[in-house]
């Protein structure tokens, strides 16, 4: 059997708010709206939802930038690998690893 990362259907990623997440979308969108529409300080906005200044922040711009649009989640996924391991290299691994079982 051969492996190769690169021949694995892309799926559409599926982006599901952790337990501890402090904010939904609904009340990050509260926020930047208390921060930018109602002109509240950032500390006291960050206080009121029990978050960080930088993270109020960070939502308060991203609605400024995208509107209600930057309030949904987005992936930590990066968007490239410039140091990606090259296939060559990955297709021996992979077969080594299925040998070495």
């Amino acid at each position: 059997m051969r492996w190769s990362l690169s021949k694995v259907p892309h799926t559409r990623e599926v982006l599901v708010p952790h337990a501890n997440a402090p904010l939904t979308e609904r009340n990050r969108l509260r926020l930047a709206r208390c921060v930018v529409d109602d002109h509240w300080p950032l500390r006291r906005a960050a206080e009121r939802f029990q978050v960080s200044v930088n993270t109020a922040k960070r939502w308060a711009d991203r609605y400024r930038t995208e509107g209600i649009a930057g309030m949904a989640d987005q992936s930590s996924r990066p968007r490239r690998s410039p140091n990606r391991t090259r296939p060559p290299v990955e297709r021996k691994v992979l077969h080594l690893r299925v040998k070495k079982r």
